[in-house]
């Protein structure tokens, strides 16, 4: 499994799971009736607004918009005592069973997250969200069949607006159970849809590194190591790919990175006694 250092380890716990999906209610307005009599305009119904909203489900998204903040800061224990008056507010909140689900992996109760994510499924059936986070509970217990099958659902829904970190999840996954072809073509198609992703970027390097696609690869590391997103573990890369091409300047000006603002890292202290090879 490659390894991802604990600042990308941060931003892929947003990334895989935080951002649940609070509807709005938009100010939609309704089509007119066209059954009335000829020649007669049909009455137009009201425009939707918050205030048709049931009273139980709006406290009950009250107490999930501040579940979330609590989740995101870490006050763990917290986010759940939110959820649980979410829940008792309107048990069919599927979006509350979500960061449910969350929580209890974050809490490492399998069984419970579990259990949440196919409640949330059974009262939000289209929701990606949920097929993700599944996806991704599923490959952390090693149970790769179920992951992928749940990824692909996520990615099946047309309007899902994030299939680049699905697809990036699913890379990961298929690492993880050592089908590095079909993580390359995961890999590939999230890093054509957010070409940002440092994570995205790296794994995907790694993988071309490690079949000896050295150009393709340097591609990749390069662009990270250009960005702001550059650490220790993407110039120790970056270092390996060039002296695998025989760009020695340029290995030497990622070393010098890599001592100026890394000095302590474990990458450096490789660097320094020639092992290139690890």
């Amino acid at each position: 499994m490659v390894e991802i250092t604990k600042c990308w380890l941060r931003r892929m716990r947003l990334l895989l799971a935080l951002m649940i999906a609070v509807p709005v209610f938009l100010n939609l307005a309704a089509c007119a009736n066209r059954a009335g009599v000829a020649g007669q305009s049909a009455p137009k119904a009201d425009l939707v607004t918050d205030s048709d909203e049931p009273d139980g489900r709006r406290r009950a998204r009250i107490r999930l918009e501040l579940a979330v903040g609590y989740f995101e800061e870490g006050q763990t224990t917290i986010a759940l005592d939110e959820l649980k008056q979410a829940l008792a507010a309107d048990p069919n909140f599927g979006e509350a069973y979500n960061l449910r689900g969350l929580v209890y992996m974050r809490l490492n109760d399998v069984g419970l997250a579990e259990e949440s994510f196919r409640r949330s499924i059974a009262l939000n059936p289209a929701d990606s969200n949920v097929y993700h986070n599944y996806g991704w509970l599923m490959c952390q217990q090693s149970r790769y069949a179920e992951s992928l099958q749940f990824f692909a659902q996520a990615l099946a829904n047309p309007q899902y607006g994030d299939r680049p970190k699905t697809l990036m999840t699913q890379g990961l996954c298929q690492i993880r159970a050592g089908r590095p072809a079909e993580a390359e073509l995961s890999l590939t198609r999230s890093y054509e849809l957010d070409a940002g992703n440092p994570i995205t970027g790296f794994n995907l390097s790694t993988l071309l590194f490690q079949r000896g696609e050295f150009v393709r690869a340097q591609f990749y590391i390069r662009r990270l190591n250009n960005s702001e997103s550059a650490n220790a573990e993407s110039l120790w890369l970056g270092i390996k790919v060039e002296r695998r091409l025989d760009n020695r300047d340029a290995a030497e000006q990622l070393a010098s990175q890599l001592r100026k603002r890394f000095g302590q890292s474990q990458e450096l202290a490789r660097y320094d006694r020639g092992a290139f090879d690890e």
